[in-house]
């Protein structure tokens, strides 16, 4: 069991940054060649200099800009890119390709990258903007890797078109970051994944340019697009891509059902993802997350469920939905509602706000929640997430087995806190299991004991130690371990040929 203990606030975090921030001074000079597309203004250092993971955080609310990077270059087009990588390995330097900045697992942190070279150089991508291309006729959409979310969406809506892909850092990450870290987006079954979204990209390498075969499918020996997809700066700069994009929904249905026991709500997600109706919604919230997300209260899990097309209404698949989930003892508690967007009130019940309350509750919570984080660090809170992916047979334990050491983290370190689940996606083979906890923020100590032990058991139980956050260099260790050993070699091989001198962005995926 659980125990819920509300922490006290600490003045330990005091958020006073200056006007300007205060950074040392750069190791290099810009280079003549990288002039006219780099920065060494504090601003420019600090900000591409950092990712969101929680040690981050606690740095820049302190104001530790001490490992900021030496420069920032901006490369308009991809032979600016290779100019960069030229320079960075002529001299030595380390080069952290970054995009919107939103790692939560430390990729793209300036000081760590550093090691013992002379410099660090952030490689912004924002410059390399847009939507370039649209095939109508195939549904693709070529677009440049410095896109950031909403942007994107607002390019593609102009030909009625959408990638529909909503993580929860959708308002400041960016199109290379999301293929970069192999991200999950807004669907909860079906094409979950930016992998599955995308149909071919171009990376620059310090040995040439890479751009996969443009085809729908192929049976070519292995796909080189899979070995670059995750890469996460590592091996190359993911420069452009051709993502598959479909017409903005049209028709949405949604229902939210109540479970008075957390595993019955287990078993109708699993026999709503084994179901072949592949709602864009299936998530499950323990009566924790449910409380703490403002979903539910009354102590029961909820399983928000939802259908959306631009093609049919989906009336007879969430009526399907609905039964499968009363099968295993579910309550409906909002909805069923439908829209129909193309109509003159927007449906039933109003078009996009016609999703059910707690679908509505959830859905803000969700994009809320990286503010609320930041929020509650001011006031001496700690409070952060980890994720993993493992079959339906192995979820009972792992949960069982996750839950308790981080509740014995939390008493060690914290002197109590809460810990909640929710499934962010479900599989047919089993679910993608989402932690949250919270405790009195004393110290980075307390985030780094929680944080292992959280790993170590994910790791016993047979989980993945991310399922969309990446490895960055937090989750080495654990990666190294899950991988095959002799994969870990091929690795290292592919890194050795493509970044011999090992400038990008070192640490990350190859040690």
């Amino acid at each position: 069991m659980v125990r819920v203990v509300l922490p006290k606030a600490s003045p330990s975090a005091r958020p006073l940054p200056p006007a300007d921030p205060i950074v040392p001074a750069p190791a290099v000079a810009i280079p003549d060649q990288l002039s006219a597309f780099s920065s060494q203004s504090p601003r420019d250092r600090v900000m591409c200099s950092r990712g969101r993971a929680y040690p981050d955080l606690l740095a820049g609310f302190a104001g530790d800009h001490v490992g900021a990077a030496d420069l920032v270059t901006r490369p308009r087009d991809a032979a600016e890119v290779s100019r960069v990588l030229e320079i960075c390995e002529a001299n030595e330097w380390s080069c952290v390709p970054f995009g919107g900045g939103t790692s939560v697992v430390g990729g793209v942190d300036a000081a760590l990258a550093r090691g013992g070279r002379a410099a660090t150089v952030a490689l912004d991508l924002a410059a390399l903007s847009g939507v370039y291309e649209v095939d109508q006729t195939s549904r693709l959409a070529r677009i440049g890797a410095g896109t950031l979310g909403p942007a994107l969406e607002q390019e593609l809506a102009a030909h009625g078109l959408t990638l529909r892909h909503y993580p929860q850092s959708f308002e400041f990450s960016t199109l290379g970051g999301w293929l970069a870290t192999r991200a999950g987006g807004h669907y909860a079954t079906g094409p979950t994944r930016i992998d599955e979204l995308c149909h071919a990209l171009t990376t620059v390498t310090p040995r040439g340019v890479l751009a996969t075969h443009r085809h729908p499918s192929s049976g070519a020996g292995p796909e080189a697009a899979r070995l670059l997809l995750g890469s996460e700066g590592a091996l190359g700069v993911i420069t452009e891509a051709w993502m598959r994009v479909v017409p903005k929904p049209r028709w949405r249905a949604s229902a939210s059902v109540a479970f008075a026991d957390f595993h019955a709500g287990v078993a109708a997600a699993r026999a709503l993802a084994q179901s072949g109706l592949y709602p864009s919604n299936a998530r499950l919230l323990d009566a924790t997350e449910a409380k703490l997300h403002r979903v539910r209260e009354g102590g029961t899990s909820v399983l928000l469920i939802g259908f959306e097309s631009a093609d049919h209404p989906m009336t007879a698949w969430l009526a399907r939905a609905i039964e499968l989930a009363k099968d295993h003892g579910g309550t409906i508690v909002s909805g069923p509602t439908e829209s129909d967007s193309a109509s003159p009130s927007g449906g039933r019940a109003g078009g996009e706000a016609s999703m059910t309350s707690a679908a509505g509750a959830w859905r803000q919570a969700f994009f809320d929640a990286p503010y609320l984080q930041s929020a509650l660090l001011s006031i001496g809170i700690l409070s952060d997430t980890f994720e993993t992916a493992c079959t339906w047979t192995q979820f009972p334990e792992l949960h069982a087995r996750v839950v308790g050491a981080v509740s014995r983290a939390l008493d060690e370190t914290c002197g109590g806190g809460l810990v909640s689940c929710r499934f962010t996606h479900v599989y047919p083979d089993g679910p993608a299991p989402y932690y949250t906890f919270v405790g009195e923020l004393r110290d980075v100590s307390q985030w780094r004991a929680i944080k292992a032990a959280a790993s170590d058991a994910l790791s016993s139980a047979g989980g993945t130690i991310t399922h969309h956050h990446a490895v960055g260099r937090t989750h080495q260790p654990w990666y190294e371990r899950e991988r095959p050993a002799l994969f870990g070699t091929a690795l290292s091989s592919v890194k050795q040929a493509w970044d011999p001198r090992g400038i990008l962005n070192p640490g990350v995926l190859v040690r």
